[in-house]
């Protein structure tokens, strides 16, 4: 139960503030801890990040499999995809993964957010390769890049809309540049 409470600190603290805002004494406080116990359930901020990661990562995944599994054609797939993902922007584990994925990490920690990353991209080949795409590994590895910038926009508070911008990126997924 404990470690479920640093954890849960970890990404309030995380998506209020980016990871400067995650240290052993504020998660400490957070959780009425003494500082040295929240060393005895994680050796370093990184161990933190690489927990959260391993934690948070298959829940996000599965909503967006799950959502894709809901849809019929290949097109709705991607639709899915795209809308599931900023679905998330809200939630307080992907703020906290925004958060985690911009700040220096260790290579443990690097690499569990690329091997998610990974497994999302993975999620989306199959409807692009029933799309015809000649190179649907690649193709899905720039969808996440359009879905990834559509999260900057809605993070950053831009001008649009979170739906507008969530419906640019589903008609560029679909449509590319074009009309």
């Amino acid at each position: 139960m404990q470690r479920g409470a640093l954890l849960d600190a970890a990404r309030s603290l995380l998506s209020e503030g980016g990871t400067e805002a995650l240290t052993f004494p504020a998660l400490a406080e957070r959780t009425g801890l003494a500082r040295s116990s929240v060393y005895e359930y994680f050796r370093s901020r990184a161990a933190v990040v690489e927990e959260l990661c391993e934690v948070d990562f298959p829940i996000w995944a599965a909503e967006v499999e799950s959502a894709m599994a809901r849809a019929g054609t290949p097109e709705d797939k991607v639709a899915a995809y795209v809308r599931s993902q900023l679905a998330l922007v809200g939630d307080r584990r992907h703020r906290a993964v925004v958060a985690i994925s911009s700040s220096e990490l260790d290579a443990g920690a690097r690499e569990k957010i690329r091997a998610a990353h990974g497994g999302l991209v993975a999620m989306i080949v199959e409807a692009l390769v029933a799309l015809g795409h000649e190179q649907p590994r690649l193709a899905a590895m720039l969808l996440q890049g359009v879905v990834d910038a559509a999260v900057r926009r809605i993070e950053l508070g831009a001008a649009e809309d979170p739906g507008a911008i969530t419906d640019a990126a589903v008609s560029m997924a679909l449509r590319g540049v074009g009309r």
